[in-house]
């Protein structure tokens, strides 16, 4: 499924009765497992119902770096980020993609 970066604001903890979603490189994860770093109130909320790329890459809990655009990042901030990446994939299932 692919979700508007709209649509993935829905899925952002605030709805109990909704799973929480964070996307990472465009891939949308469902990080539900995680409700209580993801939740309301958790170290990581801040990722929730968006895609966290950037700040993953930039180990940044910052709202400005909490979007998908990997420009300008460097190699180092990259690797950080596939880094990422590995571990959500092998925690928490993949639900859709983030639409263009």
């Amino acid at each position: 499924m692919a979700f508007t970066l709209q649509q993935l604001k829905q899925y952002d903890g605030s709805d109990p009765s909704k799973p929480i979603y964070v996307a990472v490189k465009g891939r949308v994860f469902d990080v539900a497992a995680g409700r209580s770093f993801y939740g309301p109130g958790g170290s990581y909320s801040m990722f929730a119902g968006k895609d966290a790329s950037r700040a993953l890459a930039k180990m940044s809990k910052n709202e400005e770096d909490v979007i998908g655009s990997l420009d300008g990042l460097s190699e180092k901030e990259i690797q950080t980020l596939n880094d990422w990446e590995t571990k959500f994939q092998a925690k928490y299932p993949v639900v859709g993609s983030v639409a263009e």
